[in-house]
Formats: C-alpha cells, structure tokens, sequence
C-alpha cells in the first residue's frame, strides 16, 4: 500500500484502507476523474494542515457573535483558556504531534514579544479589559502567531516537501533575524522592509518546493507559496479586526479593511515562520531516479538518497 502522511496523526490512520480504495476507483475512471480526486485530496490536507488556526478562527468569530458582554470572565480570557484547552485537547488526541507543539511554543514567545513592543508604540490596541494578560497583550495573542507555525510544519508534513536549491540555513537564519529586528527598529530608524523583501527574493528566488498532493511530486516556486500564504493570513487579519480583537488606529471610529501594506509585513512574517520551523523540520533535497521517477522517502524500503540541506 502506498505510503501516508496519514500515518503521522493516528486518528486518521484509520482512513487509509478508506482513501486507498477511493484512489482506485478514481483512477479506474479516467484522468479527468483522478484529477478531481487529487484536488479533492489537495483540499483536504490543507483544512487539515489548518486545523489549529483555524480552530482559533473560529474562536475569534464565535466570541464576537456570541460571548456575552456581561459575563465574569472577559472575552480575551475566555479566549486564552479556550486556546490552551484546543493546545491540549490536540495533544492528548493525537491530532497534533510534540514536534508541531514545539513549534508553537517557540512562535508563540516570539509572536508575544513583538505584540508587546507593538502595542507598546501604538501600533494597534486591544480595547478590552482582561486579567490574563502581558503589559496590555492579551495571552492568547501569541496563539494566534503560533497557528502560523502550526499550519507551516503540519502541511510539510502531509505534501512531504521536497526542495530544489533550497538555502542553507546559516544564510536563511540572519535574514529571518534581521527582519524580526526590522519590526523594531524601523519605528527608530529606517525601514529595511523592502531590502528584507528583495534579499528574500534573492534567496529563495531559485528554489522550488516539491509537494505530494497523492500520488506524484507537484511543484511550485517557493516565493510562489509564501506569498499564497501571506494573502490568507491578511484574510485572517482582516477577521480578526472586524470581529474587534484588536484594531488598528484608523478602525477605532468603525471598522475598514486592513491596508494592502500589511500584505508586505505578513510576507515577512511569513519568511520568519518558515525558517523557525526549518529548525525542527530541515529541508531535504529532491531528486529523481534515472526513470523519472520519485526517489523513496527515508524509510520506504531502500537506501535513501535524500540529503538535508546544511
């Protein structure tokens, strides 16, 4: 039986056998038919691959709609508690592995500092009270930062990444550290953001990222993929402002969407994720057999001759 990522998330090991005979019965009906199922698989493992931001999502949407104003406990405590309770609820169920936790954790003491600092300036304000909360940052803050790492290292593990002229890591590491430190300093001096953008370019400008959506190795320009991601997470902002979590000076009077210049922040953001998350899960190289063919992943039965990138 082919290989699954299901195999990683024991809740889902079950489905296997299930997806196995769906494939052949996809595939015994003609191309047009596998390719809707390869699609239908694609959405599937990316709902998956967002099960913890979009959990907090729907946290988000659901306080605003229904969380009662009066209540004893805040809305952004009852959010911080409900956050830890998905944290937990995912672990002790298997849905999430320590490796995805661990990644969380890191991103989420990164993502509080910066909301600290950020709030701290006057970038944007949460403007209601809470107890469970750091120099006026609410904790569960930091969640929603970490449900970008989440959502990196789950969806590396389900489409299998592979790269092609991926960076090494002692040239993706101080570019990843000099745009978390441009978050900071451009309030004081100049803003590096466009250089930061432009270097990023120049770095993962030749590499492709090389993902297993079923049965065969797709490919994509990785640029190509931080960018998709940063739209959606500038969607997911724009949420989380209209559903008054926090809000920016020009939507204290009524909300507005978030300007297309935080596109470029997220972007940024985005390029810090993924290398935070490189540290646990380094990328390793793709290659093809003299046939054409996908080379097995370790463990698959032979001699793996994929490398990690140093």
């Amino acid at each position: 039986m082919e290989d699954s990522a299901a195999r990683l998330w024991p809740p889902l090991a079950r489905f296997i056998a299930v997806d196995a005979r769906l494939g052949a019965w996809a595939l015994a009906r003609g191309p047009f038919v596998a390719g809707l199922y390869e699609f239908l698989r694609f959405g599937v493992k990316q709902a998956w691959a967002c099960l913890f931001g979009g959990l907090i999502c729907a946290l988000l949407i659901a306080s605003y709609l229904f969380y009662p104003k009066d209540a004893p406990l805040s809305r952004y405590d009852a959010l911080t508690l409900a956050a830890v309770a998905i944290q937990v609820v995912l672990l002790l169920a298997r849905m999430e592995t320590w490796e995805e936790a661990k990644v969380i954790a890191l991103y989420h003491a990164v993502g509080t500092v910066m909301e600290v600092f950020k709030t701290g300036v006057g970038s944007w304000v949460y403007p209601e009270a809470s107890v469970l909360r750091l120099a006026g940052v609410p904790l569960f803050t930091g969640f929603m930062y970490a449900s970008i790492g989440s959502y990196i290292a789950r969806v590396w593990r389900l489409f299998d990444f592979r790269f092609i002229r991926h960076p090494p890591l002692w040239l993706t590491l101080p570019l990843a550290g000099a745009i978390y430190l441009n978050f900071f300093t451009h309030h004081f001096a100049w803003d590096l953001r466009w250089v930061l953008m432009a270097l990023s370019c120049v770095l993962f400008g030749r590499t492709f990222v090389h993902f297993k959506v079923w049965r065969v190795h797709r490919r994509m320009p990785l640029v190509v993929g931080f960018v998709l991601v940063a739209l959606f997470i500038w969607i997911a902002e724009n949420i989380g402002t209209a559903s008054r979590i926090w809000l920016y000076p020009h939507q204290q009077a009524g909300w507005s969407a978030v300007s297309w210049g935080k596109f470029g922040s997220w972007y940024l953001l985005m390029i810090v994720s993924y290398v935070l998350v490189t540290l646990v899960s380094r990328p390793r190289e793709f290659r093809r057999s003299a046939r054409g063919e996908d080379r097995p992943a370790e463990g698959a039965g032979r001699t793996s001759e994929i490398k990690s990138f140093s």
